[in-house]
């Protein structure tokens, strides 16, 4: 049977129950463009942004299930959650699953972040930077890496990868699906909509 969608609490075994999939996910806000940025400014959640987003409300990992922190990384097989969200509300979904990702313990430096449409605004604000600058700070692995479409098969696995589904035609989806599931090390996590995401991926769980 094909990939059942879940809401973004992000449970690392496939042997918890899924959960049923809100239906009033709001649309997303328009997103600013990206400010300059020396070594010395902390990156914000989403570039450019001003006002601090709370934290989110604690949760309790389902029967079966591990906390975030404390993934099963000798898994033979990374695990795989699909976040259902329009292309156009994708980025924010993918945004969402960072932040809950980092406060639940994982290290920046664990993530990597593919797009299939347009890239994600810090992609193209460090890309700014130039080519050299930009892989350069994903050699040095210790910060969240924001990568699309064309940059797959050169990003370098990590134990979490996060896909947003977030535009680019089905041939781009079903090229990027199947290199980040290579690259994932113990997790896959798809934000976008469901029945594209299952045909991209081709697999039954």
């Amino acid at each position: 049977m094909p990939l059942i969608p879940e809401e973004p609490h992000i449970h690392e075994s496939a042997q918890g129950p899924r959960v049923t999939p809100a239906t009033g996910r709001t649309a997303p806000t328009p997103r600013p463009v990206p400010g300059p940025r020396s070594t010395a400014t902390p990156r914000p959640s989403v570039p450019g942004a001003t006002a601090v987003k709370p934290a989110p409300p604690q949760r309790t990992p389902s029967s079966g299930g591990q906390p975030l922190a404390a993934v099963a990384e000798t898994s033979p097989q990374p695990q795989i959650q699909l976040i259902p969200a329009p292309a156009e509300g994708a980025l924010d979904a993918a945004d969402e699953t960072v932040d809950l990702l980092l406060d639940t313990g994982r290290a920046p430096g664990d993530v990597l972040v593919l797009t299939t449409g347009q890239p994600h605004p810090w992609a193209a604000h460090e890309r700014s930077f130039g080519e050299a600058a930009y892989w350069a700070q994903h050699d040095a692995g210790d910060d969240v890496f924001y990568a699309d479409v064309t940059a797959v098969e050169r990003a370098r696995s990590r134990p979490v990868v996060i896909v947003a589904v977030n535009g680019g035609g089905d041939d781009d989806a079903a090229r990027t699906l199947p290199a980040a599931l290579a690259k994932a090390g113990a997790l896959l996590i798809v934000c976008g909509d469901p029945q594209r995401i299952n045909s991209a991926l081709g697999v039954a769980v």
